[in-house]
């Protein structure tokens, strides 16, 4: 059977539903999920499989104006992920307004080499007529090759997209194996799914000042894993706010963080969880390199 491979980068502004999309694609979840935006931060590659294609999905953070270190690290990892990749997969949510972010996001895309396709997602809550209105907009400003509706929530069209994604797949050997989801390391995803926790257990109570660095990984003989990791905060009132009172809120996100590492790996967890303020942790280069991103100058 002849196999095909490409690279498609999935780019769009921040709370687009990139990750969801990227997870309904895979069929499995790859990449964490939140309703705040900005969750993903490093290119995270989900791998789908549909007939003889491999479809190498490029999760990148949303591009928006950065502000810091980190922030410009993030947005050179989307414009570099859209760059690399074989072909351009443009996520707009279609239920917001098409504001700066997006506007930023159009205009760096128009005269972009690479193929695009367009996916208008959240349709399942946005208005038909806006859907039209902003469908024929964005085809005449970008020309994509398609232009998809989609709920990546709900599944709704996402088949159809999945199979025109392989039917203009390349024909090359695949780069992973057939049973593989993701190029994400252990450690990455372990401490990204204790990052989803935080994110999920503290809403908008904790910015985004916040990362988990991996301190210890031991496999034990007895297969389980030990795991020390450290929550990294900008100040010591956002140290208070992950603690919570009398430690209660740590607890909570170290329990379902161990449960979710434990469901990935496989096996048994012992999760260890510290609070550290460091106000200049986006300056720390081990950091960058362990979340899979690039220092920016």
């Amino acid at each position: 059977m002849t196999q095909r491979c490409g690279f498609v980068a999935v780019i769009g502004a921040p709370n687009a539903g990139k990750s969801t999309l990227v997870n309904a694609l895979v069929g499995q979840k790859v990449a964490i999920v939140s309703a705040k935006a900005q969750t993903t931060r490093a290119r995270l590659m989900g791998i789908a499989i549909e007939g003889d294609a491999q479809i190498l999905l490029v999760d990148t953070p949303g591009i928006f104006a950065p502000r810091r270190r980190l922030d410009r690290a993030m947005v050179a990892a989307a414009w570099a992920g859209a760059e690399d990749a074989d072909r351009v997969l443009l996520v707009i949510d279609a239920a917001a307004k098409v504001g700066d972010r997006v506007e930023t996001m159009l205009e760096g895309l128009e005269g972009n080499k690479q193929p695009l396709m367009i996916v208008l997602n959240k349709v399942d809550i946005a208005r038909k007529e806006d859907l039209l209105t902003l469908a024929a907009q964005l085809s005449e400003r970008l020309n994509p090759q398609r232009l998809f509706m989609v709920s990546a929530t709900t599944g709704d069209g996402v088949a159809d997209l999945k199979r025109a994604l392989a039917d203009t797949t390349p024909e090359a050997p695949w780069h992973f194996p057939a049973d593989q989801l993701s190029d994400a390391t252990d450690r990455m995803v372990a401490a990204e799914l204790t990052r989803e926790q935080i994110y999920q257990q503290l809403h908008a109570e904790l910015p985004y000042s916040s990362a988990i660095e991996t301190e210890k990984w031991e496999d034990r003989k007895d297969g389980s894993t030990v795991i020390h990791q450290q929550i990294l905060v900008d100040r010591d009132s956002q140290k208070a706010i992950v603690l919570g009172k009398g430690g209660s809120r740590l607890k909570s996100i170290g329990q379902a963080a161990r449960e979710a590492i434990g469901e990935h790996l496989g096996r048994k967890v012992h999760l260890f969880l510290h609070v550290k303020v460091n106000p200049r942790w986006d300056e720390d280069r081990s950091l960058y390199r362990d979340i899979g991103l690039e220092w920016a100058d």
